[in-house]
């Protein structure tokens, strides 16, 4: 959907200007909580698709997403979600199985016998691996966790044979230089997340939505839409206006939109960026604070299965992509034209060369490595390859990052940020982004609510 595609100009809108910036899971949960208010969003986005990080392209006749996703058993949010918008006989339960890439070897690592049988560990590091995660799981309050490294808290909790063989290789793989300092409190929240996520049986369940992610966006598009409400993409946001400390509108290239109240759901280098010119330097110092990751996603379309893992951790220091996921061991191949989906996952520092390389450069520096987990692979099975970037895609989640993450509520009265910045101690990820987006949405109806009131007396 473009601009020009939609059906309502700014200007017609009777009633209330509110304005999303970024039609990512945040902003379009966000507009569809106020399309259920009566409120009539408009969410303005760069790409030409909404989505975000859980954007699609299309394989075959089906739109795939260009980072690899999935849905827990206990991701409610989206479920709750998905149920209102009639999605769940959509949705299908999978118990994929997974495993870890160490001294040349794949382990299946799927349940909590896996564990018991991993044989790089000692009988006795195994016992100590399973009994720190579940006492990891029995931990409810995670602020104690806040200012201890995830590096110490796993080696206390695990022992220092698991923690070097295990997790050590999994924090350096996605945070580089930063492992030793990254809190606990965001490691636990995965830990919990994950563990809570089993059958009776230990295994691990997920979910995956038929026609992927986009079916949900798509979804909450048609829903804010039939409200009176409008997405549109291809229409990056260029700045903010204000007036004695409120917004008074949006701008992208070729207009601006008039605003009442917005919600900055980019990431939040853009909107501190966006805000920088109307709040105090103190403020945008504080903004600045907080470092992201990019990430760069190898998708590659291959005639034939490389294993029958769905997820394989990568615990090789020498190997440059942290997982392997081969999304077609959960999603059906016949989704895909019979395609095989694998999804090369790298986290980089910005400007790593890494990110500036071509797709077929990109394919390249990887398939040695690839051949080396998986050596019957060759060039030829390799049908297609789709390379995708983002360059704020994980937060430096570090010892006491609490302390650093902003409110919802800015010093512009009426401007409000959802990001994923703020989702600590959890991972960011579509569950929590519908989250916060709707929560958002909810503060910012009562606080329109009550501006009115004033307005009245």
């Amino acid at each position: 959907m473009t601009e020009a595609s939609t059906h309502q100009s700014s200007d017609s809108s009777p009633g209330t200007k509110v304005v999303i910036v970024g039609a990512g899971f945040t902003g379009l949960a966000a507009g569809y909580e106020l399309a259920k208010r009566n409120l009539r969003p408009t969410i303005l986005e760069a790409e030409l698709e909404p989505g975000g990080l859980a954007g699609t392209f299309k394989v075959g006749e089906t739109r795939l997403e260009r980072f690899y996703h999935h849905w827990y058993t206990n991701d409610r949010f989206l479920m709750d979600l998905a149920t209102e918008l009639g999605l769940t006989d959509l949705l299908v339960l999978q118990h994929p199985r997974t495993g870890i890439y160490y001294t040349n070897s794949l382990f299946r690592l799927s349940s909590p016998f896996d564990v018991l049988r991993f044989r790089p560990l000692s009988v006795l590091d195994r016992l100590r691996l399973g009994m720190g995660v579940f006492a990891a799981r029995s931990i409810r309050q995670w602020q104690e966790l806040d200012d201890k490294p995830a590096a110490v808290w796993l080696r206390q909790i695990c022992g220092e044979n698991a923690y070097h063989l295990v997790w050590e290789p999994l924090l350096r793989g996605k945070f580089g230089v930063h492992a030793d300092r990254i809190s606990a409190a965001w490691f636990w929240s995965k830990v919990r997340l994950r563990g809570s996520s089993r059958g009776w049986d230990g295994r691990e369940q997920l979910v995956y939505c038929k026609g992927g992610f986009a079916t949900v966006a798509d979804a909450m598009v048609r829903k804010i839409e039939a409200a009176g409400g409008r997405v549109i993409t291809g229409s990056a946001v260029t700045a903010l206006s204000t007036a004695n400390g409120r917004i008074t509108s949006v701008s992208t290239a070729d207009r601006a939109y008039p605003a009442e109240a917005v919600i900055l759901t980019t990431p939040l280098p853009i909107a501190a960026k966006l805000l920088s010119n109307h709040v105090p330097e103190a403020y945008s110092g504080k903004l600045s604070r907080i470092r992201f990751l990019a990430n760069r996603c190898l998708v590659l379309e291959l005639d034939r299965a490389l294993s029958e893992l769905y997820w394989i951790n990568v615990n090789d220091p020498s190997f440059p992509f942290v997982g392997v996921i081969e999304h077609t061991n959960f999603a059906d191949a016949a989704e895909y034209s019979r395609r095989h989906i694998v999804y090369l996952s790298r986290y980089c520092a910005s400007g790593d060369p890494f990110l500036s390389l071509t797709d077929n450069e990109a394919l390249a520096f990887a398939l040695p490595y690839l051949k080396r987990m998986f050596p019957a692979v060759e060039r030829d099975m390799i049908l297609n390859v789709h390379s995708w970037q983002a360059d704020h895609a994980q937060p430096l989640v570090k010892v006491g990052y609490s302390k650093l993450i902003p409110p919802h509520e800015t010093p512009i009265d009426g401007v409000y940020l959802a990001t994923m910045a703020q989702v600590y101690p959890e991972d960011r990820g579509t569950n929590y982004a519908v989250r916060d987006g709707r929560k958002v949405a909810v503060t910012l109806t009562h606080w329109l609510a009550k501006q009115r009131t004033v307005a009245a007396v």
